[in-house]
This record gives C-alpha cells, sequence and structure tokens, in this order.
C-alpha cells in the first residue's frame, strides 16, 4: 500500500512541476529583425526575475498567419501595425494589451568596404547585374517599407525586376553579408548585428509609413509572467538594451 501511495505521489509530482514550469515561461512570436536586441532583453529578463521568455523569430506576416491558424503564442511583437491590426480585428489580442514599443530606420546596405550610394537613378547601376535583397515586399514590413520608399524615390518601377525577395527582413540581410546580392533593403538595427555589411545609404523618413514596432497579449495566453514581461519590455532596462542595438522611441503618429 505505502509503495503504491509513493508511486502515486511521485506520478503528481511528475506532472505537477512541469505544468508549474510551463505556467511561468512566455512564448513570444517576434518580428525577425528584433532577434539580437531581444535575445538581449529575455536573457536579462531570465537573469532578474528566474522566468523565460520562449523566443520564435520570423516575418511578421507568418507569425500573424500562425497566430491565426492557432499557434500557442503568449505575445506578438510586429515590425508594422498592418499585422497587428489584423490580428485585432479577429479579436485576438487581450483588450488593452497592445501598444506602440519601438521605431526603426530603414537603410540600404552592402557588402563591408561598399562605397555609399545615391538614393538616385544609378541604383541600378550598382547592383553591377545582381540583385537587391529585399524581404516579401507585399507582406513582410521590412519589405512593404522598402517598396514605399523605392516608390516615392521613382525607382521602384525599373528595380523591381532585379529584386531578390527573402522570407523576412535577416534573410535578405544573409543575402548581403555572404556576397549573394550587392545591394539590400533592411532596417538600421539589422545593420548594426551584422558586421559584414555597411550602411551605404538612409532612406528618408517621408519616403515610407512611420516604422513601428506594436506590441500585444493574445487573448489565449495562459502564462501567468506574460504581463509581467510585457511590463519588462517597456521599462527603462529593456528600453536601454534596445536603444543600444539601434531602435528609437516609436514614430508618433498623427
Amino acid at each position: 500500500m505505502t509503495r503504491k501511495l509513493s508511486l502515486a505521489f511521485a506520478l503528481f509530482l511528475f506532472f505537477l512541476f512541469p505544468l508549474a514550469a510551463s505556467a511561468g515561461q512566455v512564448t513570444v512570436f517576434a518580428a525577425a529583425s528584433m532577434k539580437t536586441a531581444l535575445e538581449d532583453v529575455a536573457a536579462d529578463w531570465q537573469r532578474q526575475s528566474g522566468h523565460k521568455a520562449t523566443l520564435s523569430f520570423a516575418g511578421s506576416s507568418a507569425l500573424a498567419r500562425q497566430i491565426e491558424a492557432g499557434a500557442p503564442a503568449d505575445l506578438y511583437l510586429s515590425a508594422n501595425s498592418g499585422w497587428m491590426d489584423r490580428l485585432e480585428e479577429q479579436g485576438l489580442l487581450r483588450s488593452g494589451s497592445r501598444s506602440d514599443l519601438l521605431g526603426n530606420q530603414l537603410v540600404l546596405v552592402g557588402p563591408a568596404g561598399t562605397a555609399p550610394q545615391p538614393l538616385d537613378s544609378t541604383l541600378i547601376d550598382a547592383l553591377e547585374g545582381g540583385h537587391l535583397a529585399m524581404a516579401l515586399v507585399e507582406a513582410v514590413p521590412a519589405g512593404i517599407y522598402g517598396k514605399a520608399a523605392l516608390e516615392y524615390l521613382g525607382l521602384w518601377t525599373d528595380i523591381a525586376p532585379h529584386v531578390a525577395q527573402a522570407d523576412n527582413v535577416r534573410a535578405a540581410l544573409a543575402l548581403v553579408a555572404i556576397g549573394e546580392a550587392p545591394l539590400g533593403i533592411v532596417y538600421a538595427t539589422d545593420a548594426q548585428a551584422e558586421p559584414r555589411v555597411d550602411v551605404v545609404a538612409e532612406f528618408p523618413a517621408p519616403s515610407h509609413p512611420p516604422i513601428t514596432y506594436p506590441v500585444a497579449i493574445l487573448t489565449d495566453s495562459k502564462a501567468d509572467t506574460v504581463q509581467a514581461f510585457l511590463d519588462y519590455l517597456k521599462g527603462p532596462v529593456a528600453k536601454k538594451i534596445f536603444l543600444r542595438h539601434g531602435f528609437t522611441e516609436p514614430p508618433q503618429h498623427k
């Protein structure tokens, strides 16, 4: 009888502790451009709180579609408002949890040592028969911003046939870093995170919609630490880390 009770108690503990551990763990779906900075933020959060944030990075569009399909995430960090709006319209965000967390800057990069490049009709010549690396221009925020900027500058029609589209902005960055593309459009934070590229031009702010990173808790989140982690993301320690990685304060929308 004692042995049966001990076995039952052991089974109880086996199931209890994994559940307790998972309750304190936050699953975060975040735009690929946040990878380097958010990994530092999550590591600091774990040191301070003892709780873990599990991070999943991809294009904002891919993550939003996964959430729509029922993926078990607690927190969503998008690189534009459009995909967050889409989830909010479907009732997938916890009421009152959404806010704008960060901003960024759009830049043109080339392999390290590439000379500065004017953002004019000579851009095609600078490709030297190669491709301009961009994230998906109809879905991924960095690609959407990049296409808008090229349209504003009157360059899109000519440059479009020379664009190599990647699943997310970090994939576009990698094409430039490994020399597969002579130029690419990414965020300033991506360029800062990759020593194999140099910024060769900065797109003027009026050339594209304001780059905004909204964050929100998902309606189905069961993590008991998700609000604490969101508060930490919005707090001074995390903000200092984000700014160090090149992010900016979120733009003020008019």
